[in-house]
């Protein structure tokens, strides 16, 4: 991968045009690692605006798009995280295998109070809400949302409950960084569009104590264990999960593998048809094994793939799609193969 990113960026020195075209290219190949693919897309962008960094800087920075950046350096100390992902976390993470079996309690590291933050952080979230409604992007999303195709599987899910939960898992740090902000301030516009969506509960272990506030102020309610994503869908769930690494949703379905709980879920998250396509190119057993469930739920679900039109929504919303399952009997689900 390093080197297919190389001779990509490459290449990418030739024209402005030629660049994007290789970016969209690299980017079927990439799709399963969106931190890599965003960051590079980042960064081109960047150096198309200001001419200021290298193509040596480039690729230093997507061979190490696990380090990441943070906005306010005096708030990120050296805390590592063990959760993968876009280009989302507070503090620089590391991987370090599968995620947690059982449930933990969880409370914030930092418990100090600063409303001078929780202010600024609240101003920034009203200025990305207010952006988001105000976008093309957000309208055909509602426009998706509202045709008969996706409605109809939504209704199907919701049968005769009024009100449908919504579950975010792995959010980031809407402090440090605007993808985050965009996909919550999303989550807040459809709540208040479509009167079928009622709480929202949130949870991300990187949650500071001033998002956490936050949080609250803006309706949602912050979780005090780390499910791992584990939650049985006893009711119909909206499970909110963009961009989340991919044993989150492979938990999810592995605990709800059961006609009865998976016919409560819609999950809006990474495109399971790109990791489908992913597996197919790349052939990894390892990968294979981490989204089992994943793949085997694939050929019965419905998939409505986002349309982001705008690079200023890619990095929060490139590859993602809303799923719903397609499958009326328990026979169904046991011939899915694992």
């Amino acid at each position: 991968m390093g080197l297919q990113l190389q001779r990509t960026f490459r290449a990418s020195n030739r024209t402005a045009k030629q660049g994007r075209n290789i970016l969209h290219n690299l980017h079927h190949h990439v799709t399963c690692f969106p931190i890599i693919y965003a960051t590079c897309f980042y960064f081109w962008n960047k150096e198309l605006k200001n001419q200021q960094l290298t193509l040596g800087s480039h690729l230093r920075m997507a061979s190490a798009a696990k380090t990441l950046v943070h906005e306010n350096p005096s708030l990120a100390g050296d805390w590592k995280v063990v959760l993968p992902r876009r280009g989302k976390a507070k503090r620089s993470f590391t991987k370090t295998g599968n995620l947690l079996e059982n449930p933990q309690q969880w409370v914030p590291t930092d418990i100090d109070t600063d409303h001078e933050r929780e202010t600024r952080l609240m101003q920034k979230m009203q200025l990305c809400v207010q952006k988001l409604e105000s976008s093309q992007f957000y309208h055909l999303l509602l426009d998706q949302m509202r045709a008969l195709e996706l409605s109809n599987c939504i209704s199907r899910v919701l049968g005769s409950s009024l009100k449908m939960q919504m579950v975010i898992y792995g959010i980031g740090s809407i402090e440090s960084y605007e993808p985050p902000r965009l996909q919550l301030s999303l989550a807040i516009l459809l709540r208040r569009k479509f009167n079928w969506i009622g709480d929202i509960e949130v949870f991300d272990p990187i949650i500071s104590s001033t998002e956490s506030r936050v949080f609250e102020s803006l309706g949602c309610s912050v979780l005090l264990i780390n499910e791992q994503g584990r939650r049985n869908a006893l009711k119909p769930t909206l499970f909110f999960m963009p961009h989340c690494e991919a044993e989150l949703y492979d938990n999810l379905l592995h605990a709800n593998w059961r006609i009865d709980l998976l016919k409560n879920i819609v999950l809006f998250g990474n495109s399971f048809g790109r990791y489908e396509q992913y597996v197919s190119e790349f052939k990894s057993l390892a990968f294979v094994d981490k989204v089992k469930h994943i793949l085997a739920v694939r050929r019965v679900i419905d998939e409505f793939e986002i349309k982001t039109i705008s690079d200023d929504y890619f990095a929060a919303f490139h590859d993602s799609s809303w799923h719903v399952l397609r499958l009326d009997s328990e026979k169904g689900l046991h011939s899915l193969k694992l």
